[in-house]
């Protein structure tokens, strides 16, 4: 039997209510109250919903943005540090069926690099997962090549996830079309900015050890990596091909992204040993995405390696 490991599975800590509230706007009170409900348990509801979707770990993560919309570094790294300690908890309640991704204080790069390297080594995490921009300031800022260079040196992946656009982005594109600016849109293209920024920064020329996981499949770069790639080679000097640097360093996974041609396109321009499985709970059911990967079109070695052996292999798990 195949062994399912989902990546992208989210938890909420007590005393971080009032920061995932900022990114569910316009969510129905009672749909809120549930999917806090799910968010807040790692119990017998949990279980019994990985059960059901046939799923064996879930690799669990905050609900974001979590300490990255704190304005007060000082409270940020600390509150970062009760997120991990209570994960690690849990954890330790059910290692055959949960592992987590660290939360990071991206505000003071330093502190960062410390607590990725004390969520890996201490804690026991597979590496660690942020969430966009921090109050507007993006991952290749120059500001933040000291916690870049320790993943690097761990080898930690760190996986990059949606949060609310920049300000700006906000206004310019969604002010008319609020409905717009998270999962049907904002977020694909916050995260999308984000590796592409990454990636002509010359980040991966100076670590070329970091590795990358991005979910919904990539947020339509698989899509867009032919013509990025022609384009910038035409305009601009890189040592690498744009699509060279996307397939070297990152990792894409299936949640919220439950797709045939989308999944093809990904197998296609990434090569199948970069895919794994995801669902974003409890954003998205478990059993729907397992019962999609169960007969997407796919061999069954394939369907085995995006089901869990990509994941165990990336994450040593």
């Amino acid at each position: 039997m195949v062994s399912k490991i989902a990546l992208e599975e989210h938890f909420l800590c007590p005393g971080y209510e009032g920061y995932w509230a900022t990114t569910v706007g316009g969510v129905a009170p009672d749909a809120l109250r549930r999917i806090s409900a799910r968010l807040s348990d790692f119990g017998d509801s949990r279980i019994e919903a990985m059960d059901n979707g046939g799923i064996l770990k879930a690799v669990l993560s905050l609900a974001g943005p979590g300490v990255q919309s704190e304005p007060d570094r000082a409270v940020a790294i600390r509150m970062a540090a009760t997120a991990n300690d209570f994960l690690a908890r849990e954890i330790q309640k059910r290692p055959d069926r949960y592992a987590g991704f660290g939360h990071l204080p991206m505000q003071d790069p330093a502190a960062a690099a410390d607590e990725l390297e004390r969520c890996v080594r201490d804690l026991g995490f597979c590496g660690a997962m942020i969430n966009g921009h921090t109050n507007g300031q993006y991952l290749d800022h120059p500001s933040l090549a000291a916690f870049w260079e320790r993943a690097s040196a761990l080898r930690a992946p760190v996986y990059i996830h949606p949060t609310p656009p920049h300000p700006a982005v906000m206004d310019a594109y969604f002010k008319d079309y609020p409905v717009l600016s998270g999962a049907p849109l904002g977020f694909t293209l916050e995260t999308l900015t984000h590796t592409y920024r990454l990636i002509l920064s010359g980040l991966f020329d100076e670590f070329p050890a970091l590795k990358i996981i991005v979910g919904h499949l990539g947020e339509t770069a698989p899509f867009l990596l032919w013509r990025t790639t022609d384009t910038l080679g035409r305009r601009i000097k890189m040592p690498r091909a744009f699509g060279d640097y996307y397939r070297t360093h990152f990792w894409l996974t299936t949640s919220g992204a439950f797709s045939d041609a989308a999944l093809t396109c990904s197998i296609a321009e990434m090569g199948v040993e970069r895919i794994m499985f995801s669902i974003d709970w409890p954003f998205q059911e478990n059993l729907p995405g397992r019962k999609w990967l169960d007969a997407a079109p796919v061999s069954e070695p394939d369907r085995a390696a995006i089901f869990g052996g990509n994941a165990q292999k990336l994450l040593k798990l």
